[in-house]
């Protein structure tokens, strides 16, 4: 391995650290090198936090060594204020002769002008160093700042005779639906954990009456995912477990006028036009970068039906429910397959993204 790539190696595995805290800004990771020698690393705090390679730079225990030393970092330094200053302002402050950058931000404010500003004050650059692994590091930020739309994750679980629901009737009158359990502990603990590491999660109007489902991480430690219900005409009862307010939940619905309340959001879609491209906006819109789709299965196939996904991880229980909901169809490239006692989870990659 040649010696760049070793130490953008090491600033990807850093940068892995900020999945579910860093966004909406990129994980990103930084290594700082003297003469061979690691000397400070740093990734990307939480969002309102230090960069990455302020943090790397902070760690530093000696500053005159960064005069003789190589930065690395998976992601362009950025040029502009935000939150936090300008990285790039930084860099050149404390004189960092050489920085080797995994990949250029695509994001407008940045974009190849934090290079130039380094490049500018005299710094050494190079750039596209294991470029293809940084970009798939931050795929979510990637795609909200080139595709205009959130990383979509479809998600579900269907029975070893391929349904995703049981065939059920109606509740009685203020009884409360409770879920019907097609995978094991182990493998919701896993759906747990990737709620965790996402923006949000959405589901369909029967999903939720059928289901009550609270959409959180309750079987993981994590950040709750803002939750995002398709309901049309409003006919999930107020009672239910989306609208405990504990998390923003955004509801998008064709009724006028609807007032929403704290940590409650109503948009209005047509529902009579191309459903999963409007979602994909309101969701830009709200600077949401990625999302998971866990159903129900019109939901699922909608997205499926206009391409508008990328990754797709469907258990395969241990179950039978003999009728009930087909489970949605759909191809991609298989990218894992693995088992989880009795359950067979697979992950697609969509070929055409």
């Amino acid at each position: 391995m040649k010696i760049h790539e070793k130490y953008i190696k090491r600033c990807i595995e850093l940068a892995k650290t900020g999945l579910g805290t860093a966004s909406p800004n990129p994980m990103v990771g930084s290594v700082i090198v003297h003469n061979s020698t690691i000397i400070g690393e740093g990734y990307t705090s939480p969002y309102g936090g230090n960069h990455a390679e302020v943090n790397a730079i902070n760690s530093v225990k000696d500053k005159e060594m960064l005069k003789k030393a190589i930065l690395y970092v998976s992601l362009e330094p950025c040029n502009h204020f935000g939150k936090t200053p300008p990285c790039s302002d930084l860099i050149v402050k404390c004189q960092i002769p050489k920085v080797i950058i995994g990949c250029i931000d695509p994001f407008d404010k940045v974009a190849g002008k934090g290079i130039e500003k380094l490049r500018k004050h005299g710094c050494n650059v190079e750039v596209g160093v294991l470029e293809d692994e940084c970009v798939e590091l931050n795929k979510r930020f990637f795609t909200y700042h080139t595709k205009k739309r959130p990383y979509i994750i479809l998600k579900w679980a269907e029975t070893k005779d391929g349904f995703i629901s049981p065939h059920l009737g109606p509740l009685p009158k203020g009884e409360v639906a409770k879920p019907i359990w097609i995978t094991n502990q182990y493998s919701r603990q896993l759906v747990h954990k990737w709620r965790g590491e996402e923006q949000a999660i959405l589901v369909g109007t029967n999903t939720a009456i059928n289901d009550n489902p609270k959409l959180d991480v309750r079987n993981w430690q994590g950040k709750n995912p803002i939750k995002i219900v398709l309901d049309r005409n409003l006919r999930i009862p107020k009672n239910y477990d989306l609208f405990d307010k504990r998390t923003k939940t955004i509801v998008l619905t064709e009724k006028k006028n609807e007032e929403g309340a704290e940590n409650l959001i109503f948009e209005r879609i047509d529902f009579s036009k191309d459903i999963a491209k409007q979602i994909c906006e309101v969701l830009y819109k709200d600077t949401i970068q990625s999302v998971i789709i866990e159903g129900g299965s019109q939901t699922l196939q909608t997205f499926i039906d206009t391409n508008l996904w990328d990754e797709a991880r469907i258990f395969m229980g241990d179950v039978t429910f003999n009728k009930g909901m087909n489970a949605p169809v759909i191809e991609g490239k298989e990218i894992i397959r693995q088992t989880i006692q009795a359950d067979i989870l697979k992950i697609l990659k969509n070929k055409n993204c």
